[in-house]
């Protein structure tokens, strides 16, 4: 799941439902209520299940943004 971190409105997605996204990658742009661009990323990788605002939309903090499915890969380190 991914989440607002600001009051603002949606200014780009950079994402589309079935998309495939990698950690650390911009998903979002928002712009905040004092005028800022936040940029929305997440630390994980998997594909995109569904898109839940739209470009121009109010958000508040901890609003859906989107849902993600994702990856399970088991990677091995010493």
């Amino acid at each position: 799941m991914v989440t607002s971190p600001c009051h603002g409105v949606v200014e780009d997605i950079s994402i589309q439902i079935n998309s495939r996204v990698y950690e650390w990658e911009s998903l979002f742009t928002i712009k905040t209520d004092e005028g800022h661009r936040e940029t929305v990323t997440i630390g994980l990788s998997g594909t995109v299940d569904s898109l839940e605002v739209q470009v121009d939309e109010e958000v508040v903090p901890g609003m859906v943004l989107a849902y993600i499915k994702e990856d399970i890969v088991v990677s091995g380190s010493d």
